[in-house]
């Protein structure tokens, strides 16, 4: 991959300054107050708010109890989200910091899976980087990985070592000089609607592609074209969700974020792969309404 190491550690040390709320009905023995803490976009909600469940834990009876979760406007947050997708798909157009609710009863079985252990999100996430890889190598890196490799990998975003976790991931990154890329790119393209902070079904025509289950965009696609010419963010787009892109005489109605900014559509998939994706390897896509005011 082409060395633009400044670009991966300030993806890296992204951080969302965020506020927790106790949810206003959970009861307690005395005001809780609110916890400030500065959120890694690249990690997960479960295993970055250890101090917070602490937090709160001390203004309530261990009856009053059960798993933690997390919403937003109303909107439950998805723990296997990277925190900055979700701060993109729901939040990106508001003041900072990002007010998050913390709940500890009436759990959303519909909406949200559980996460009770840390090894659950490890798990997880290890699922995700053994199918990035299947798209860009057929599984040949990580397969020829030892464990001890696949350990590192999850320690270094456990806790937050850039060089620890990008001493293996360099390798997930690499291809033959003659392929001039990956063979797939791994990305998810999300939605959020127009009047509420929800994922959405998108068009009959992405039928079998976004579900209620799988509320994202997800498709083979090449870095490389035919010609062997370098396709771009625009030519995602255009292929996957033309409706994102700006007709010439039109006005602009969406916004294509990753990483909290707009990347331009010239910029070649090759490179935001490399240099964008999430410690998951997954280029996490969010087009969200573009703000009138």
């Amino acid at each position: 991959m082409t060395d633009d190491k400044d670009v991966l550690r300030d993806v890296w040390y992204g951080r969302i300054p965020t506020c927790f709320t106790l949810y206003q009905d959970e009861v307690t023995e005395r005001e809780a107050e609110p916890y400030y803490l500065l959120l890694p976009r690249i990690s997960y909600l479960t295993l970055v708010t250890d101090k917070v469940k602490k937090h709160f834990l001390k203004v309530m009876k261990p009856e009053d109890v059960g798993e933690m979760w997390f919403e937003y406007e109303g909107t439950p947050l998805k723990w296997h989200y990277p925190i900055g997708l979700l701060f993109d798909l729901h939040a990106s157009n508001t003041a900072l910091p990002w007010n998050i609710i913390v709940h500890f009863k009436n759990f959303p079985e519909a909406e949200l899976l559980h996460c009770l252990y840390k090894d659950t999100i490890e798990a997880y996430f290890m699922s995700c980087i053994k199918e990035a890889d299947a798209l860009k190598h057929k599984s040949q890196v990580i397969n020829e990985m030892q464990k001890k490799d696949h350990k590192q990998l999850w320690m270094g975003l456990q806790n937050d070592k850039f060089d620890q976790f990008w001493a293996i991931n360099r390798k997930l990154m690499e291809y033959p000089a003659e392929d001039l890329g990956f063979r797939y790119i791994p990305f998810r393209i999300y939605q959020v609607s127009f009047n509420i902070h929800v994922p959405i079904l998108l068009q009959a025509n992405l039928a079998g592609v976004a579900s209620s289950e799988r509320p994202f965009i997800q498709k083979l696609f090449r870095p490389v074209d035919a010609d062997g010419q370098l396709q771009s963010l625009g030519d995602l787009l255009k292929d996957v969700f033309p409706i994102a892109l700006t007709p010439e005489d039109g006005e602009k109605k969406f916004q294509v974020m990753i990483h909290g900014i707009e990347p331009l559509l010239e910029t070649p998939m090759q490179w935001l792969s490399e240099h964008l994706s999430y410690p998951d390897n997954f280029l996490h896509i969010s087009v969200i309404p573009q703000p009138t005011d």
